[in-house]
């Protein structure tokens, strides 16, 4: 084998085990203070006890929250029954649309609705202002929706929410928390799909260690 043919197998190789190494890297277990951090304290959850609760912190208007909905819709379908998903709706100051998605709650619509709701703010662009125009595109009865919407239920739950925020130090959304202990996030993790990879990994760390204690 003549020198220069040596030399060139020998980059070659390097370059393979370059590739091996940075594939290693990127599949490699979820770091904390990386690709998840702690939740100190940590906080109550309302998962019952012996299952695992997936929280995610959100908002309709925010795009990095409308790009990982499909993903997350996937996901979710994953799921095996002890894995209990719920949301909490930041405010971030704009309450308006925050209480869109607890009345939503209350009428036992947010599945169904949630996806109607990112279209219209995010590919139709409509600016739901009031609770009538959030009752005509959602489809839903005006005088009833504004009820709801209006109740003072809708309006402590929309609190709550904020308080929930508050107490894991949310600052961005979408945000991931698991058992009340960890929380994740595209930002985070690097990509929609590293995030929900991180959650997991987390789930199954809380599997091994025996689920919520509630």
């Amino acid at each position: 084998m003549n020198e220069s043919r040596r030399l060139w197998i020998q980059a070659l190789a390097a370059s393979g085990s370059g590739l091996a190494a940075h594939g290693a890297v990127a599949q490699s277990e979820p770091m904390a203070g990386r690709d998840f951090r702690a939740v100190n304290p940590a906080q109550p959850v309302e998962a019952p006890a012996g299952r695992i609760e997936v929280l995610e912190f959100f908002a309709y208007w925010c795009p990095h929250c409308h790009s990982l909905e499909p993903e997350l819709a996937q996901w979710r379908t994953r799921q095996p029954a002890e894995v209990v998903f719920r949301r909490e709706h930041v405010s971030f100051r704009e309450t308006r649309i925050q209480q869109l998605h607890y009345a939503l709650v209350a009428l036992g619509k947010v599945d169904e609705l949630s996806p109607r709701v990112f279209h219209a703010l995010h590919v139709d662009k409509v600016r739901l202002e009031t609770p009538q125009k959030m009752a005509e595109v959602l489809g839903l009865d005006p005088k009833s929706f504004s009820e709801v919407y209006e109740s003072f239920s809708v309006r402590t739950r929309a609190r709550r929410g904020t308080q929930v925020a508050e107490a894991y130090a949310i600052d961005g959304v979408p945000s991931l928390a698991v058992a009340g202990k960890y929380l994740t996030a595209p930002s985070m993790a690097g990509s929609n799909t590293a995030a929900l990879r991180v959650v997991d990994f987390l789930v199954a760390r809380e599997r091994k260690a025996g689920g919520s204690k509630g």
